[in-house]
């Protein structure tokens, strides 16, 4: 593994958030991913495709349920139907056979992730809701426009709205990224990713977590490129924790 080499990412099925204390007693806020059943579909490589990548495929899917090319495209590679598909770019020494399963082990508590996902839909928005504007006076002078945004533009020059302007529009719906998010635990036995903090996307939703771009993990601690249990090696059936130092934060200021 070198200083540009680049891993994989894995799809996690975001369950809901809720919040743990860690060993001080502080109380951490958590959003809990499902990776469910990651499995390379696809190896693209620089000779055929023009580049490296990956395609994982997460969950199932019933073939009635899917098209024909999909159905042909994972017959072809010899893999089950899955649900969900993503490609992610990698390096060359990080490329993974067909078939191979990542787990959630692929990640180590206390790294940093990068989490991309679908925000939730609100629909169309006021610029008060949308934008966060103040609105019209609530009292005097102010008849049917107490939600209004007001002045968009000039007069005669120059006679149009500038592009940009914010306005009403269809809130929520996009793709959005957040960074440096910190892997609080993880749960090798139930394939669960717990992570600190707030990630886009409804209960239920798809979403693609790989390796911070900004905060660079140690690349010693990492496993590249991926986990593979060793033979005779006992699956942990207690969750993985990040490593929270030895001095209490609580007691620092005495």
């Amino acid at each position: 593994m070198g200083p540009e080499s680049r891993r994989t990412g894995v799809i996690g099925v975001k369950c809901g958030m809720s919040a743990m204390w860690d060993k001080w007693g502080a109380k951490v806020p958590i959003t809990v991913l499902w990776v469910d059943d990651n499995v390379v579909c696809q190896v693209k490589t620089a000779e055929k495709e023009g580049f490296f990548a990956l395609q994982l495929g997460a969950g199932q899917k019933k073939e009635k349920h899917l098209t024909k090319p999909e159905v042909g495209h994972f017959r072809s590679q010899g893999v089950p139907l899955k649900r969900k598909l993503k490609e992610f770019p990698v390096t060359e020494d990080a490329l993974l056979p067909v078939g191979t399963t990542i787990s959630v082990r692929h990640f180590v508590p206390g790294q940093f992730v990068d989490v991309i996902g679908i925000t939730k839909g609100k629909g169309f928005a006021g610029g008060m809701k949308r934008h966060g504007f103040s609105g019209m006076p609530a009292s005097h002078g102010a008849s049917l426009s107490h939600r209004s945004i007001g002045s968009t533009g000039q007069r005669d020059a120059p006679g149009r709205v500038f592009k940009n302007r914010k306005m009403p529009g269809r809130m929520g719906g996009v793709q959005r990224t957040v960074k440096n998010v910190w892997v609080y635990q993880i749960d090798p036995a139930r394939n669960l990713l717990y992570l600190k903090g707030q990630v886009p996307g409804p209960q239920g939703s798809f979403l693609f977590v790989k390796d911070s771009i900004y905060k660079k993990p140690d690349r010693a601690l990492l496993p590249f490129p991926t986990y593979f249990s060793q033979e005779g090696e006992e699956e942990d059936s207690e969750p993985l924790v990040a490593n929270l130092g030895d001095i209490d934060p609580f007691m620092v200021a005495d």
